[in-house]
């Protein structure tokens, strides 16, 4: 898998090509812009972005995951960011396409987490970071429907969110596949997605999650 890394930080960038180029990806660019990234997205499969690099250092990658996806929908982007930014995550999964995750650095040392979380990005799968969930649940309005999940439900919604599929949920949970498969119908319904919505009902279910 050919991959694009956009990273200001030199000493991170160049320890994700590292790493990465250690389990089997072809790093082709590592970059410390949007721009630059950009030029090099015809070449690629997938990409991991910085949130913030030149010039402003606010939401250049954000920008610049757009723009690719623009151009290629579909293009599966794994977003890095220093700090919790819900906004920013919500933002980017925003057209509901899939193929997108939103994880902090910090992640990063995790190898097999962050490794396991660029596959199932480059599947077409959604990954939220664990952190970003769970500050997103403390802001919940009064009448989010997500509050009338059950607490399990709440829970397997929020494991769905991190891009976990059912067996994984089951096993993390010490639940059958079935209980699992119950438990997401519940969640489908209780948000009103019914099975003629476009769009896949898992991002969709995760959008719901994380719109405030």
């Amino acid at each position: 898998m050919r991959i694009v890394i956009a990273e200001d930080d030199t000493l991170l960038r160049e320890g994700l090509a590292l790493l990465l180029r250690s389990e089997g990806f072809d790093v082709i660019a590592a970059v410390d812009n949007g721009e630059d990234f950009l030029a090099r997205l015809d070449e690629a499969d997938a990409a991991v972005l910085d949130v913030r690099m030149p010039p402003t250092f606010t939401s250049e990658g954000l920008k610049a995951a757009a723009e690719a996806r623009r151009r290629r929908p579909g293009f599966p982007v794994l977003v890095l960011s220093a700090y919790v930014e819900d906004r920013y995550a919500g933002e980017l999964l925003a057209d509901g396409a899939g193929a997108l995750g939103y994880l902090l650095k910090e992640r990063v040392g995790k190898v097999a987490s962050f490794i396991d979380a660029l596959h199932r990005v480059s599947a077409g799968g959604t990954v939220m970071d664990p952190e970003v969930i769970s500050q997103l649940m403390s802001r919940r309005r009064a009448d989010d429907p997500v509050r009338a999940l059950t607490p399990r439900e709440r829970e397997v919604l929020g494991l769905m969110a991190e891009g976990l599929d059912n067996a994984s949920i089951a096993a993390r949970l010490f639940v059958t596949e079935t209980a699992v498969s119950k438990h997401i119908g519940n969640i489908f319904a209780k948000l009103g997605l019914a099975a003629s919505d476009s769009g896949h009902r898992r991002v969709l279910a995760v959008l719901a999650y994380l719109r405030s």
